[in-house]
């Protein structure tokens, strides 16, 4: 890159930033008094193209931070002049107070996470209804109340962007489970209930299971690695394992349930009717949403799987004892 935009450089080690002056007019504000007229940040990053990306959405955000400040002043004044005191220009205030300073800081990242959460459920819906090489990151911005460069400046790229929505959507369902105090449950009544939540929820939201469709077919590239998402599916697994532990103690589960095989059979059910749901339709003109067959669809998973589970007949024989079906249910003897 031969020369960089305006107000953005390349510091010593060699990470593209920002340096831009606070105007004069600002001077005054808490926010800058008694401090350096100079704002100068990194981007963190060294490669010119995703760090002029991220530097522009820094400067978009600070060109904001000086608008608001431009604002308070205002108000400020405005205030005075209403209640007849004196407009005093000073030539320096003192810094503001450190709880001034906290809750400034607090409203800052109330500000930003709420952005965060606003790209992210936008780029959840144009991820999954176009892929990741379909998707634009203009298109993006057009669902949000941001800009384009704050989303470069929030996630740095349209990949790692994609790669935070794939997480998200794993982590929908695995805060659900977390929520279900299965605990407080006996084993039998927790094992339901864990199955409905997954069959709601995975209804509730197709868009998540399209997400986890596209990144099969990258090959689960963009979400290998990151230590966050194994941890918190790790814990799903845990979950099952320890309502297992807990229905084998009380006699009302048989031993031996390998967790993952369990949750297995319950994911790929309630997975399956919504990422299949137009194919099987085309094939066996069968809509898997007909209103009047989900209910029966429920409840054939909840039964499969505490079946499964039950004592007295291994899971083979159980399986065996199906004659066929007849419409949607299974007939066993």
């Amino acid at each position: 890159m031969s020369s960089l935009p305006k107000n953005i450089r390349i510091g010593r080690s060699g990470r593209i930033g920002i340096l831009k002056k606070i105007p004069s007019d600002l001077w005054l504000h808490p926010r800058y008094a008694g401090k350096a007229k100079v704002v100068e940040r990194s981007t963190g990053v060294s490669d010119p193209d995703d760090g002029v990306r991220i530097a522009s959405a820094m400067l978009a955000l600070l060109e904001a931070e000086f608008s608001q400040a431009r604002a308070e002043l205002e108000q400020e004044r405005r205030a005075r002049v209403g209640s007849d005191a004196p407009i005093v220009v000073a030539t320096k205030q003192p810094r503001p107070e450190k709880s001034e300073r906290a809750q400034s800081n607090r409203q800052r990242s109330r500000v930003g996470e709420e952005t965060r959460r606003d790209i992210i459920d936008a780029a959840m819906k144009e991820f999954a209804e176009k892929g990741l090489a379909g998707a634009r990151v203009d298109d993006i911005a057009a669902r949000t109340r941001t800009t384009k460069p704050m989303i470069y400046y929030h996630f740095g790229s349209k990949e790692k962007l994609y790669a935070a929505v794939i997480e998200e959507a794993y982590g929908g369902v695995r805060s659900k489970e977390q929520g279900l105090h299965l605990d407080d449950l006996p084993p039998e009544s927790a094992m339901q209930r864990l199955v409905e939540v997954t069959f709601d929820h995975h209804a509730a939201h197709p868009e998540h299971v399209r997400l986890v469709c596209v990144e099969n077919m990258e090959r689960a590239r963009h979400i290998t690695g990151r230590p966050s998402l194994v941890q918190r599916n790790a814990i799903a697994i845990e979950t099952v394992r320890t309502l297992l532990e807990r229905g084998e103690r009380d006699g009302v589960f048989r031993p031996g349930i390998n967790p993952w095989h369990l949750h297995l059979l319950i994911t790929s059910f309630c997975f399956i009717r919504v990422s299949n749901r137009y194919t099987w339709n085309a094939v066996f003109e069968m809509d898997l949403w007909e209103k009047d067959d989900i209910a029966q669809q429920r409840q054939m998973i909840i039964e499969a799987v505490l079946r499964y589970v039950k004592p007295g007949e291994d899971a083979a024989t159980q399986a065996g004892s199906c004659a066929g079906v007849v419409g949607a249910q299974p007939v066993c003897r």
